[in-house]
């Protein structure tokens, strides 16, 4: 069993050791993303004025379960401090790492600017409501409670390509062309940031892979979005997951088992027996959590066969 102090140091040199790899991965990030304006994605003119038209929710022309969608996608966005916090304490101003933070927190940043503006022009949600819980998820925090910063780059890498397959997917069954563009468009940064955050994980998995994969199977183990705080996050996670937007197959398919065999995880060798013993359990995880999602969608086909014979 390896100490937490040891371990966490060495993790720290690992990332220095790459510094290099993280400066040319964010110029490439520069040069790929293109500057957007979220003006540009907002239908104004739909715009009403919430004193004099109070909100009903028969305003709304989405279905209830892409509103929750894009509020809790928002609401993580809203976050954005605490995400900042990750990276920020551990190295100085003029770091490459520090220089991404602030970045990544102005890229993100734009997209709750964004889908707020949509959201609130297009009544798609109750003003009030969305207010008292941006407080109420930004006064709870989200702590990530991670061992150290290797465990940071195998999260952010896993979490950056959920959150754009959750944002394409909300935009997809919005049936909107408003809200699909811009989340498309939103969708497509979250790819960049992924982008950045696999590529610095790829080059620290090159140059420790014991502690890589150790730091990959307690991420995947213990995986969960940064939106667990917000105001009714089962509820809605349920509703998303019975609609397809983010649910346990999608994890399995569409994020842990493309980084698996991006990162070559199975055909790593000449492990340590506590890595090997890592490397045998993350690969035995898609297989495991496909098993529990066809359990899942059973319940739910039997359920809807239940409510449509009641009627």
């Amino acid at each position: 069993m390896r100490h937490p102090v040891s371990t966490a140091q060495e993790a720290l040199e690992l990332v220095s050791s790459v510094e290099s790899t993280i400066e040319d991965l964010m110029v490439e990030h520069t040069e790929r993303r293109d500057h957007w304006y979220f003006q540009d994605f907002i239908p104004w003119e739909q715009g009403r004025n919430y004193v004099d038209e109070p909100w009903d929710p028969s305003h709304a022309t989405l279905r209830p379960e892409v509103c929750d969608a894009l509020v809790v996608n928002l609401l993580t966005e809203d976050n954005l401090p605490y995400y900042y916090s990750l990276f920020q304490p551990f190295f100085g101003q003029d770091h490459p790492l520090t220089k991404w933070s602030r970045l990544w927190t102005a890229e993100e940043g734009q997209h709750a600017i964004a889908m707020r503006a949509y959201l609130l022009t297009s009544r798609n949600c109750d003003p009030r409501a969305l207010e008292d819980q941006r407080m109420s998820t930004v006064e709870t925090g989200w702590f990530g409670n991670f061992g150290d910063i290797a465990q940071m780059f195998c999260y952010t890498s896993a979490q950056e390509l959920a959150t754009r397959i959750s944002h394409r997917n909300a935009g997809v069954k919005s049936d909107d062309e408003t809200a699909h563009a811009l989340m498309s468009k939103v969708a497509r940064d979250e790819n960049h940031h992924f982008i950045f955050y696999r590529g610095v994980a790829q080059a620290m998995f090159d140059q420790n892979p014991n502690l890589m994969v150790l730091s990959l199977r307690e991420v995947l183990n213990n995986f969960a979005m940064p939106g667990t705080g917000i105001p009714g996050f089962q509820r809605r996670a349920l509703k998303m997951a019975k609609l397809g937007i983010y649910n346990l197959r999608i994890h399995a398919e569409n994020i842990v088992d493309p980084l698996v065999k991006f990162w070559k995880i199975g055909d790593l060798t000449d492990l340590s027996p506590e890595a090997a013993a890592a490397q045998e359990e993350i690969m035995a995880m898609v297989p495991d959590m496909l098993e529990r999602a066809e359990k899942f969608e059973r319940r739910v086909e039997r359920s809807a066969k239940r409510a449509t014979a009641s009627v």
